[in-house]
């Protein structure tokens, strides 16, 4: 590094002389030529200036003319500008950098929002999942215990209409047997009646035996009731 300092101190104080003596453009380029030399080997504009200020200083005062210094400022500045301009790209760079990490801050903020609510929404819908999966085990429990529970009250409608049906065969014969048996001495007593009435009253023998017909005609239709009772069967 030193070397290459010292290599650039001679150089820069060479063309400096050459450029006050003769002032072209071509010099001035070499003042920029210089400055990246600088720039490459890690130079800073404080560095330049030194060198620049001992090139000075080393030059004689008889070179000395009227706008010597200024000359001698314009390949200065030439020389740095190369420093300054990737100082600047440097600061753009920086600031550009700052607001892509800016930027970044505020993707990753809402990123890490986007990821708690992403959890959050995967935590609730586990939560419904596993609800809806302990409801369906539920209603699957519930549905095994009521088919014998449908089986048994199946069975046990079957068993209570049968009984009804066992018990209103009874009360219909019960009944057939007791409406025939208060017909038929019914009938007995008719039976006496017209005996006894005679045959001279042939009025009352009418009605005894229109009695009769209907006293028969009920018996027939108790027996035919209770064949067409008994021969009902349930749905």
């Amino acid at each position: 590094m030193k070397r290459k300092l010292n290599a650039l101190s001679q150089q820069y104080e060479t063309a400096l002389k050459k450029h006050l003596k003769q002032g072209s453009r071509t010099n001035v380029e070499t003042a920029r030529g210089l400055g990246c030399r600088a720039l490459a080997i890690g130079l800073e504009t404080l560095d330049i200036a030194r060198i620049h200020e001992r090139a000075l200083a080393s030059l004689e005062a008889a070179s000395i003319k009227d706008g010597f210094l200024k000359k001698a400022d314009l390949f200065f500045m030439e020389t740095i500008a190369p420093i300054e301009e990737a100082h600047r790209a440097e600061l753009k760079a920086s600031a550009r950098l700052n607001r892509l990490n800016e930027t970044l801050g505020r993707r990753t903020v809402d990123l890490k929002a986007s990821n708690r609510s992403l959890k959050q929404g995967i935590a609730r819908r586990r939560t419904t999942e596993a609800a809806l999966k302990k409801r369906v085990e539920h209603y699957k429990k519930l549905l095994a215990k009521s088919l014998p529970l449908q089986k048994h009250l199946q069975d046990l409608a079957h068993h209570i209409l049968s009984e009804h049906e066992d018990k209103r065969k009874r009360i219909s014969h019960d009944l057939q047997d007791e409406v025939a048996q208060t017909l038929l001495g019914i009938n007995v007593r008719l039976l006496m009646a017209k005996k006894a009435a005679g045959l001279n009253d042939k009025g009352l023998q009418k009605k005894i035996a229109s009695t009769q017909r209907l006293v028969e005609e009920s018996v027939q239709s108790i027996n035919r009731f209770a064949r067409e009772l008994g021969s009902h069967q349930p749905a």
